[in-house]
């Protein structure tokens, strides 16, 4: 990539389609060539003649339907920019000859009334967390306006006053294609990939600057919540699940981190990892971020279906920019890099009509109108960027030789502020935090495991663990799983998922109750995780009942037959047997003594678990993990 030796209105002017993305802070990208859509990701041309070619790929948040999930499916097309040409110009070139005099909106609002949001964040706490459906949903509002004005001029416009403007994004980019413009400043990178280090980074929990700017005294009520802190931990959780998926590693945490921006403050962490595949399937097997979505991701899509009346359109969706490798000389080597931002803080112009799009994390400790708030937050902070507010404050011009701009202060040089976020990781477990020993030579080398995916993908970072203990490990579906798979396993684990364990009309409930009683009947190792643990201590005869308050996201320390284990838990159903029993017949119990909610039974030739040992809020995962993996091993005594 070289600078361009035209002017870039020049350069604008020769292109009917175009993408302009500022990452550096000090330059801007021009790309410039043909569109072709595509139905699917693995279609995305990085190849055309035998050639490696740059793609940049706007991808809605339709193309869940290839991993088989819900969506209000509006056929947003996958749209593919094929680089013929990427040059660059400075940052302060396009500060000076893009277009700037504002751009008046028209009937501008939220598609949804304030109180009908707080009402639709209600109905998700008690209808969907209360019934055992996830752990946390993203739901989305639109901000929405008619502009009059010549839709490339806005696109122009407001590209230019978020560069001026916003501060603290990933990527500043305005994508003019026909009949789809996106302009946007994202915070977020959700997945990179860069000479097979795959990167991605969960930003969750939202700080609205109050007037007059954000303090270090603002700031630390904010980080000192529980709310907040359990929404990022979560969409951590979230995205190992993923980052299991795709690196052999599993994933490392570093963090957590503050990005700043002009009106907003988010918490984030940093995972990576090794991988060797097609960056294409790095995207589908990481569709989508749970910080626009929620957890688990099925389930997710599922309620977002519910509770979303209109389709999102590119709205948590990416843009995805393919770069080809010069040094990938290999078969086994990916051919390109792959970076790409979520769409999110995007204004996208259609048909006259802008829309900015914009969604709350909705937790069991959720405010309707906290959430309202939250919103109109993330609006504002798009909006004011863009001039079609008033800004709260005005920013120097950068592109003002005579007074330089001074970079605002960083609040996360504030050394308390930095031992507050420090002080989050002494919850976590320090499997994800530190480099991991090679997985197949622990205490179970030489050993084997089936785990049975209940739709739940914590079963990717559950596998990751049994592989560092030692285990061979084969993740099946519920659906896919065979009776002859069950009986032949060597240890069979069946995995958490949503739900209500006492649903028998759905399919995916009764068929695992069938793999559990098949398991158990046979007397051959079983391990069952939070609602496996649950389907296993109904057959044993445990009542089981919803929990007064879910608790997903809830991190405690239990005794687990006689030792203390710090654990992750996200349940909204438990087992329950009367206050004080420590054995059922066979069975060891392992529960809450006022109350009877089980945490962990032991019997012959099985051992359960209601807590996720796999969760980065498990600090003794590990541990207890082995411990209940050797007891489901060890061979029952003879009856």
């Amino acid at each position: 990539m070289t600078p361009s030796p035209t002017s870039l209105p020049d350069a604008l002017a020769r292109h009917e389609s175009f993408a302009l993305i500022a990452r550096d802070g000090v330059s801007v990208e021009l790309l410039t060539g043909d569109i072709v859509d595509v139905e699917n990701l693995a279609d995305i041309p990085l190849t055309v003649q035998g050639d490696r070619r740059e793609v940049l790929a706007l991808v809605p948040f339709r193309q869940v339907v290839e991993r088989g999930f819900e969506c209000h499916d509006d056929r947003a097309p996958l749209r593919c920019l094929v680089v013929s040409e990427h040059t660059s110009f400075a940052r302060d070139e396009a500060l000076t000859t893009l277009p700037s005099a504002p751009i008046p909106l028209q009937d501008a609002g939220f598609d949804v009334a304030d109180e009908d949001y707080a009402e639709i964040v209600r109905h998700v706490i008690a209808d969907e967390i209360g019934r055992g459906e996830g752990a946390n949903f993203v739901i989305r509002r639109d901000f929405t306006a008619g502009v009059e004005a010549d839709a490339r001029t806005a696109a122009l416009t407001w590209f230019r006053a978020l560069l001026e403007y916003e501060r603290g994004a990933y990527w500043t980019f305005a994508i003019v294609t026909p009949g789809h413009i996106a302009v946007g400043a994202s915070p977020e990178a959700h997945v990179s990939a860069q000479g097979g280090v795959v990167t991605m980074n969960p930003i969750s929990g939202t700080f609205r600057h109050p007037a007059g700017g954000a303090t270090a005294a603002t700031l630390s009520e904010f980080l000192e919540s529980t709310k907040e802190t359990e929404e990022l931990f979560m969409v951590v959780d979230e995205e190992l699940k993923m980052m299991s998926a795709v690196c052999s590693d599993g994933g490392r945490i570093t963090g957590p981190h503050l990005k700043e921006m002009s009106r907003l403050t988010h918490t984030e962490y940093v995972l990576r990892g090794r991988s060797k595949l097609d960056p294409r399937d790095i995207l589908r097997e990481t569709m989508f971020a749970p910080t626009v979505t929620g957890s688990p991701m099925q389930n997710a899509c599922t309620v977002i279906t519910r509770h979303e009346g209109t389709p999102r359109g590119y709205y948590s969706g990416v843009a995805a920019l393919f770069t080809p490798r010069a040094d990938s000389a290999f078969e086994d080597e990916p051919t390109h890099d792959l970076d790409a931002p979520i769409l999110i803080r995007t204004a996208y112009l259609v048909d006259g009509r802008l829309r900015v799009p914009v969604g709350a994390t909705l937790v069991r400790h959720s405010d309707p109108y906290g959430e309202v708030s939250e919103t109109h937050g993330k609006a504002a902070g798009v909006l004011g960027a863009i001039g079609a507010i008033p800004r709260d404050t005005p920013v120097p011009s950068a592109i003002d030789e005579d007074e330089p701009t001074a970079e605002p202060a960083r609040l996360a040089d504030d050394p308390e502020i930095a031992a507050l976020l420090e002080s989050r990781n002494a919850r976590l477990a320090a499997f994800w935090l530190n480099p991991q020993d090679a997985a197949g030579t622990g205490p179970f080398a030489g050993r084997s495991a089936l785990v049975v995916d209940v739709e739940d993908r914590f079963t990717t970072m559950l596998a990751h663990q049994l592989r560092h203990l030692g285990l061979d490990v084969r993740i099946v579906p519920w659906s896919q799983v065979s009776d002859e798979q069950v009986d032949e396993a060597e240890l069979v684990v069946c995995g958490p998922g949503p739900g209500d364990p006492r649903d028998t009309s759905s399919a995916r409930i009764s068929r695992m109750r069938e793999i559990v009683a098949r398991r158990r009947a046979s007397g051959r190792p079983l391990l069952t995780v939070c609602l496996s643990h649950q389907i296993l201590s109904d057959s044993l005869g445990i009542d089981l009942a919803p929990l007064a308050r879910p608790h997903q996201g809830m991190q405690k320390t239990v005794d687990l037959f006689g030792m203390p284990a710090s654990i992750g838990f996200y349940n909204t159903f438990t087992a329950r047997v009367a206050p004080g029993t420590t054995r059922l017949g066979e069975v060891d119990v392992a529960a809450e003594p006022a109350t009877g909610d089980v945490y962990a039974l032991r019997g012959p030739g099985f051992a359960s678990v209601q807590g996720h040992l796999e969760s980065i809020l498990s600090r003794d995962g590990m541990t207890t993990l082995e411990r209940l993996v050797s007891h489901a091993l060890t061979p029952a005594p003879a009856r």
